[in-house]
């Protein structure tokens, strides 16, 4: 094993064992270089006044080389924060931004200890990382049956885990916390769960109240308390689009520095939080008691990313950076989120009419991008075909009956139509209606 690899690992064991335990066979032969390529070149960015002949890339006239074709529409830019490579960790401008906003939105992490967020390639990068660090084939991957079924491809695919699904909704259409609690001590004789906590959920668009999220730590306690390692992950990808009266922070702060044998990791970005899809730009952030162990994770991390992208895209950190300096921004984001409730309430006020009779059910929600329908009598994949088919519309089949909406992307003003739609894609599956019915 590499001696940093060593030495971190030694940190981590003196300070926190169960979470040296936590790690994966690759999590714990991962260490960032200190020697070699980038510690010679930083050291030469320091001293090598009169010439460095160290980086890998082009310079010319003191600045990065680059082409007029393209500076030309990035003028606003100097080519410093543009051209060459961001640091592994990612712009340090920018991460301290974005832990100054992670405390703004997030209030309980005011007594917390927590580290700096390291930028990632967006989130699924960052539950990559999580995978890579902590899961090793057969170790449980603890999550709700609705889900995002990329997890299944980074936990369970990619690393081997075993997933470990309970039902999203008790009897009273709340978050489960007897379910999750039952899944977690399930895992007692294995010793270790990683625990995926994605609010607002997709596809179902929904965020536990306050109680429920009292209930989910109480879980995540219980199960520390009987022994078991607990990989605390809090998906936020889409934080911030609380539209009713639920928690409007992350379970992260509430999780962090819970237990000796809870590690809280926050995923989240500027990806869906701004509006900024295309941009790439997430982070991954550590709560832990101790300095050394976060110290110890982060430099486990700059390894993974090294070994995997290098560096995260540096355009794209420039412009979030400036988003969150604007003095527009707060203005403007909020702009946005009333069209995104706007839409939601919309969507609920024409679920909760008596216009579409006794064909589906909806899923509770509350925030966030989607809402899902639960269809009584008919096959989801054969509405989505039809909808597809008929009347050009888009949706997403989930199983046997579920169908996913995103009225994120539907203008207020045709929801109805579009429910109206789908409503007459169920009748037709269902052969409600005959094709001459429709024709007229």
């Amino acid at each position: 094993m590499n001696p940093l690899a060593k030495q971190l690992n030694e940190t981590i064991q003196s300070e926190n064992p169960h979470v040296y335990d936590m790690l994966s066979d690759i999590g714990k032969a991962i260490y960032f270089p200190k020697e070699g390529i980038l510690s010679q070149s930083a050291e030469a960015k320091a001293k090598a006044s009169k010439f460095n002949a160290t980086i890998g890339i082009a310079t010319e006239g003191g600045q990065p080389m680059h082409l007029p074709a393209l500076q030309d529409t990035l003028s606003a830019y100097a080519p410093k924060d543009l051209y060459p490579y961001a640091p592994p960790a990612g712009k340090p401008e920018l991460r301290a931004a974005w832990r100054a906003k992670m405390l703004t939105d997030n209030p309980s992490l005011a007594d917390k200890s927590f580290g700096n967020p390291i930028a990632t390639n967006a989130l699924t990068h960052g539950l990559s990382i999580v995978a890579d660090l902590f899961a090793d084939a057969g170790d449980p991957i603890v999550m709700p049956d609705k889900n995002w079924e990329n997890y299944e491809l980074t936990f369970a695919l990619r690393r081997g885990a075993h997933t470990v699904e309970y039902p999203l909704y008790d009897a009273d259409n709340r978050f489960n916390s007897d379910g999750l609690r039952e899944a977690l001590l399930a895992q007692k004789e294995h010793g270790k769960a990683i625990v995926l906590l994605n609010f607002p959920n997709n596809p179902t668009g929904y965020s536990p109240g306050a109680a429920e999220a009292d209930a989910i730590v109480t879980a995540i306690g219980e199960a520390a308390e009987a022994g078991i390692n607990v990989v605390a992950v809090t998906d936020d990808a889409y934080f911030g689009l609380f539209f009713e009266d639920s928690l409007h922070e992350s379970l992260f702060g509430r999780l962090a520095n819970l237990h000796p044998r809870v590690l809280a990791i926050k995923i989240d970005g500027a990806t869906k939080e701004e509006y900024v899809w295309g941009f790439r730009v997430g982070f991954i952030t550590y709560a832990s008691a101790s300095e050394p162990v976060m110290h110890a994770l982060e430099q486990k991390t700059l390894g993974i990313i090294r070994a995997t992208i290098s560096s995260g895209p540096h355009p794209s950190q420039t412009f979030i950076l400036k988003l969150l300096q604007s003095p527009d921004f707060e203005a403007q984001k909020r702009e946005k989120f009333e069209v995104m409730k706007r839409r939601a309430n919309r969507v609920k006020s024409l679920l909760d009419s008596s216009r579409y009779g006794d064909v589906w059910e909806y899923y509770p929600f509350n925030s966030g991008y989607f809402m899902c329908l639960r269809l009584k009598q008919v096959s989801a994949e054969a509405v989505r075909q039809r909808l597809l088919d008929a009347y050009e519309v888009g949706t997403i089949a989930l199983g046997e009956h579920d169908l996913r909406v995103a009225f994120s992307c539907i203008e207020e003003l045709h929801l109805e139509q579009l429910f109206d739609l789908i409503y007459q894609a169920v009748l037709d599956v269902s052969g409600g209606h005959s094709d001459t019915e429709q024709a007229e």
